[in-house]
């Protein structure tokens, strides 16, 4: 008995027909063990259905009898995926178990004759490995027999996932954008009917124009919005508009928009033609943004950045600033006059090819240091002229940090200290010749005394004192005298440590460090280095003669620290010559420190015999130690 749906086909016509994998698949079907029996016994009427669902493009699939046994077309093959061919000849409810009650309520409306229609019903099914959601258009039919009963249900199935999707996506994109654009409270939304001169807007695009929302969501003349542009803008942004429709290219504008208090406000309107069936421009659709407070925060800037050009250009040094990795973007006009060099010529790295080729690598290290420190930048250095000559520059710069901390630029200044280096090079040229005559006096009067106590013997050791006070006194003005940032020497210059270390050269001859400087060091100016200077060398002779130095074993620590406005100093003598009491002290020397420190310095000195050594506490006040501390304040 022949097995196939078209039994009368020849060979050459089942061999074309069963092309169709789905069709060859029925055919070859072992129906004698499923609940429909082989195909010979269907009714003609089941026959006949399921040709014309075989042949047939659109995805179709029978649910027969009572369990609804399946059949489909190679079109339905495509929807099951990875289900069929398995699925083929299984009662429905066990072919798709995910949607069993779904199927179990179509089969059994079928069987009662019913026809229906579902639109963009949802199926959640397991075709590709996984459950996954999927829509369709669903058209329902009983199969009819030939005494009018059903047989089962046909299905038409349209797969409608894509636009669905689609159109959940466009959705949620609106949604989105109708968010945003609530949000913001800055941008509105038209589309002019260009044929039909109706604009229709949303809520916010009516408020900017002075029209009723109502009247705008259904659409006015495009002349009532126009009405609301300011009247200086009104000609540009109609050219602008007759402009983007004759060439259908995209319009945008900015231009003030006038309320009906008066109040003016920018706005930025852009939109793009849409062309109609006859090519010609026939919808403008587009949005307008609310530009007033960036434009004033831009007018804003602008007039921030005139006013500090303005103010670097008339300022006399050279003013420039870099980026924070020291790349350099901005010079004023000082920079240029004073080079002589192209705008831009010396951006970046070009900067540096303007020093003297000796400075260049000092003044790239000292710059390298700032950007990797942060600290202030200070250099001098020579700078090329634009006559050629190279003259000596103070640069300086500072950083600008965030509110986090973070350098966000670099200014500085270049400043021409060119003859003010001159000039302190001529004055230090007539300081030293002066310091030079000075000491030649007190080589002088050295000299003057000691032929003097030749005469007279008798004088001898006070000459030799004398002497030796004279010499405090040269060591004194030669460790103060003037200097410029040129002759000043490396060392701290005008501390306290400095002078004594100075004064007690002597002995330390033997190389041993027999007198120490402990605690706070304090600056000091000339008016207090030469008082000083004879209280120091008067405490170290009388040490080297009767204390803690005229013993190979002693030493003297020196000590001193600030206590509010005072400076107080320690002289403790240790490993001199056992003392049997407290000595008594009225000679010239005595009175001369004394001179010194409560005449001139205004302090106290107190001298303590103890059994190691003289100790000797010192107060002075902190402002008689600097000329500038004792200048009055008004």
């Amino acid at each position: 008995m022949p097995k196939s749906l078209f039994p009368a086909a020849s060979a050459e016509a089942r061999a074309r027909l069963e092309q169709d994998p789905t069709l060859k698949l029925i055919n070859d079907f072992d129906w004698s063990t499923n609940p429909l029996g082989p195909i010979p016994d269907w009714p003609e009427s089941l026959k006949g259905a399921v040709r014309l669902m075989m042949v047939a493009s659109t995805p179709m699939v029978m649910m027969v009898g009572e369990r609804g046994i399946l059949i489909y077309n190679n079109a339905y093959a495509d929807f099951a995926g990875n289900r069929h061919p398995e699925i083929f000849g299984m009662p429905a409810i066990e072919a798709w178990p995910e949607i069993g009650d779904f199927n179990r309520d179509n089969i059994e409306r079928g069987l009662r004759r019913e026809s229906w229609s579902l639109r963009d019903q949802e199926l959640i099914l397991n075709r590709h490995g996984q459950l996954e959601s999927g829509w369709m258009d669903l058209h329902y039919s009983p199969i009819a027999d030939a005494d009018g009963q059903s047989l089962g249900t046909l299905c038409i199935v349209h797969e409608t996932t894509d636009r669905v999707l689609a159109e959940k996506s466009l959705a949620r994109s609106e949604e989105r954008l109708s968010l945003a654009l609530d949000g913001s409270g800055l941008v509105g939304t038209w589309d002019w009917d260009i044929h039909n001169d109706i604009v229709t807007a949303d809520d916010r695009f009516a408020g900017m124009y002075n029209l009723d929302p109502l009247r705008a969501g259904l659409g006015v003349p495009i002349a009532e919005f126009m009405a609301a542009i300011h009247p200086d803008d009104f000609d540009r942004v109609n050219a602008q508009i007759e402009v983007a429709l004759r060439d259908a290219t995209p319009f945008r504008s900015e231009y003030r928009l006038v309320a009906t208090d008066g109040t003016i406000r920018w706005v930025i309107a852009s939109g793009s033609p849409r062309r109609g069936p006859d090519g010609a421009p026939s919808r403008l659709p587009g949005v307008v943004v609310d530009v007033t407070e960036q434009r004033r925060i831009s007018e804003a800037l602008a007039e921030s950045e005139l006013r500090f050009r303005t103010l670097a250009d008339t300022m006399p040094q050279m003013v420039w600033s870099t980026l924070p990795d020291g790349f350099h973007d901005y010079y004023n006009k000082r920079w240029y006059e004073f080079t002589g060099v192209p705008e831009g010529s010396t951006d970046g790295e070009g900067w540096n090819g303007m020093f003297h080729p000796d400075d260049q690598e000092r003044a790239r290290q000292v710059w390298r240091h700032s950007l990797e420190t942060g600290e202030p930048y200070q250099i001098e250095y020579r700078l090329r002229h634009r006559s050629g000559e190279y003259r000596w520059t103070l640069g300086r710069a500072l950083p600008i940090r965030d509110a986090g901390g973070q350098i966000i630029r670099w200014f500085g200044t270049c400043t021409d200290i060119h003859e003010t280096r001159l000039a302190a090079q001529e004055r230090d040229l007539v300081a030293q010749e002066l310091s030079h005559r000075i000491k030649n006096i007190f080589a002088v009067l050295t000299g003057i005394i000691s032929l003097s106590a030749r005469s007279r013997p008798e004088v001898k050791d006070f000459a030799d004192e004398l002497r030796q006070r004279i010499y405090a006194l040269g060591e004194a003005h030669d460790f103060l005298r003037p200097h410029s940032h040129i002759s000043r020497p490396p060392e701290n210059q005008g501390s306290l440590k400095s002078l004594i270390e100075r004064l007690m050269q002597p002995y330390r001859a033997d190389g041993e460090g027999r007198l120490a400087f402990h605690g706070d060091d304090a600056e000091i100016d000339d008016g207090a280095a030469t008082p000083l200077a004879l209280l120091f060398h008067e405490l170290g002779t009388n040490a080297a003669k009767y204390g803690a130095l005229s013993t190979p074993g002693g030493r003297v620590d020196i000590t001193g620290h600030p206590d509010g406005e005072r400076y107080h100093l320690t002289w403790k003598e240790h490993g001199g010559p056992t003392i049997g009491g407290d000595a008594e002290l009225s000679g010239f020397g005595s009175r001369l420190i004394a001179l010194s420190i409560e005449g001139q310095l205004r302090g106290r000195m107190e001298r303590i015999w103890e059994p190691d050594g003289l100790r000797v506490e010192i107060d002075l006040p902190t402002d008689a130690l600097r000329r500038s501390a004792r200048l009055p304040l008004n």
